[in-house]
């Protein structure tokens, strides 16, 4: 009885972020559909337009959530999320892999991909303006981490620095969105250009070298030109497109070569998904010919479900390093 109270005991500690993580998600489930259910959280002004298709095609109800698919469909972010906890729950504890095993930089991984749920929940779920701050922030909060990371990882930065950079950035973003746009007032889009710096950061990861830290913000025109937007068009408008120049930002900090190389398949994996999801997610609006609003097929549902997944190749390709 003693050994099996000890076993129950040792698993339980093991185990208790994953629980946590499993607590925090589900109270705030309960809690959004009882306010859903009241009617306490939806947009008074959405109600003028429940029985049309919504910005994200879904017709616009009056029933729980104003989008029902594209509001359910972010439980995959949260399922994923979940799932990495129970992974890194499992880890042995002495790797030097900051992906494998709980430790701040995993435990901030996983909660910040579960947030991504909750986040995009209140949006479609309230058709409010603060559920849409909400959802945007929630894709910052996981846009910018990887390509902080990387930088982390060729800096002499400390795991606080590190830290303390990424909730600084959320902190001084998050109060600066409530009272602008998505694009802060200066033509600043901050989930896109982290996309670039993200890419960015990988290529000076792969291929550091003193010379290439210099070159490697061009890798962002690469970025811009898979998204359709060409150089000359950048330089054309430069006033619309300074923050190029922001590009440069990992070649400033990652100032030595990696310690560990990873297996990239998993990256592209995450990126074949990710662009999947955002050719898809191109055609979930109300006139494009493939919108069904009363469909219980949505493409920003899909989109919600390969992000979702991209997200955990992304937790793969980052614990699959090597010693250099």
């Amino acid at each position: 009885m003693y050994n099996n109270l000890m076993f129950k005991l040792i698993s339980l500690e093991k185990y208790f972020y994953f629980y946590i993580a499993l607590i925090v998600s589900l109270t705030f489930l309960a809690i959004f559909f009882t306010l859903s259910a009241l009617g306490l959280i939806q947009s008074v002004e959405s109600s003028n337009l429940i029985g049309e298709a919504s910005r994200w095609c879904e017709r616009v109800s009056d029933g729980l959530f104003r989008e029902p698919v594209n509001t359910l469909s972010n439980l995959g972010f949260m399922i994923v999320g979940l799932y990495m906890f129970w992974v890194l729950s499992k880890d042995e504890k002495d790797s030097p892999n900051p992906f494998v095993g709980i430790n701040k930089i995993s435990v901030l991984y996983a909660s910040v991909v579960i947030y991504l749920g909750p986040g995009s929940m209140l949006m479609h779920g309230t058709n409010t303006e603060w559920g849409a701050w909400a959802d945007n922030l929630s894709m910052i909060m996981y846009i910018i981490l990887p390509w902080l990371f990387n930088t982390y990882s060729m800096s002499k930065w400390s795991i606080n620095q590190f830290l303390n950079t990424y909730i600084s950035i959320i902190i001084i973003y998050s109060v600066w969105r409530w009272f602008t746009d998505f694009e802060l007032g200066i033509n600043f889009n901050l989930f896109g250009v982290s996309i670039g710096l993200w890419v960015i950061s990988e290529t000076l990861y792969k291929f550091w070298s003193p010379s290439f830290r210099l070159i490697s913000g061009f890798v962002g025109f690469l970025v811009l030109m898979l998204f359709g937007t060409m150089p000359n068009a950048v330089f054309e408008n430069f006033s619309e497109y300074w923050w190029i120049i922001l590009f440069w930002i990992p070649a400033i900090f990652s100032n030595q070569k990696p310690k560990y190389t990873r297996t990239y398949k998993w990256f592209f994996l995450g990126m074949i998904s990710y662009l999947s999801a955002f050719s898809i997610w191109l055609t979930g609006v109300p006139d494009h010919s493939s919108c069904s609003p009363d469909s219980i097929i949505q493409a920003h549902g899909i989109w919600h479900l390969l992000t979702a997944l991209a997200t955990y190749f992304f937790f793969i390709h980052y614990r699959s390093i090597k010693t250099v």
